[in-house]
């Protein structure tokens, strides 16, 4: 079974943000799959399954996301090369997406915690979403992703989660397991 983990924070609070933007990529996946996101109180998530993958949104907040994916791994067979984490990154210029089979979190603290949750050296792919930095120095890191899209942005944002899907489908269909 292959796992796809879209991170951001739980709440209406942060639907818009930068930081989810992992949660929109998993929302169009479902819509395109007609999958239902359920509550799964035992991993601390939402989650949409089908044949053979799962769709993740950790209700844990980004920085402890790790626990979702360690419970849904306890309970399922599959193992950290049927994992994918989508998420954003303020290191990459806005609008580009970039896939990555493993590494470092870069200070992205909700990858740091999925990396934890495997063994050292454990090799994570995930797809990273640019969202750039702030355009004034005054403006905290922090502050920022959590801030909603501009509307430029927000007129981008349908083709940057398109852009991402592609990659998704590239990535698990390259696997045992294709996406149905």
């Amino acid at each position: 079974m292959h796992l796809i983990v879209g991170l951001g924070n739980p709440g209406k609070k942060y639907e818009q943000t930068r930081h989810n933007v992992g949660f929109l990529v998993v929302d169009e996946l479902a819509r395109q799959l007609n999958a239902t996101f359920k509550n799964k109180t035992s991993f601390e998530a939402e989650v949409a399954e089908m044949d053979n993958i799962a769709l993740m949104k950790p209700q844990t907040f980004m920085n402890v996301s790790g626990r979702s994916v360690k419970a849904f791994l306890a309970k399922h067979k599959c193992n950290a090369s049927d994992i994918l984490v989508i998420y954003d990154d303020a290191d990459i210029p806005f609008g580009d997406v970039k896939f990555k089979q493993g590494g470092s979190s870069a200070g992205h603290n909700g990858m740091q915690s999925i990396i934890d949750a495997f063994p050292k050296g454990t090799a994570i792919a995930r797809i990273r979403i640019g969202i750039g930095r702030p355009a004034h120095a005054d403006v905290p890191l922090d502050v920022f992703v959590l801030q909603k899209w501009t509307s430029e942005e927000a007129k981008k944002l349908p083709e940057m989660i398109s852009q991402t899907i592609v990659k998704v489908h590239e990535k698990i269909t390259s696997t045992p397991n294709p996406l149905s």
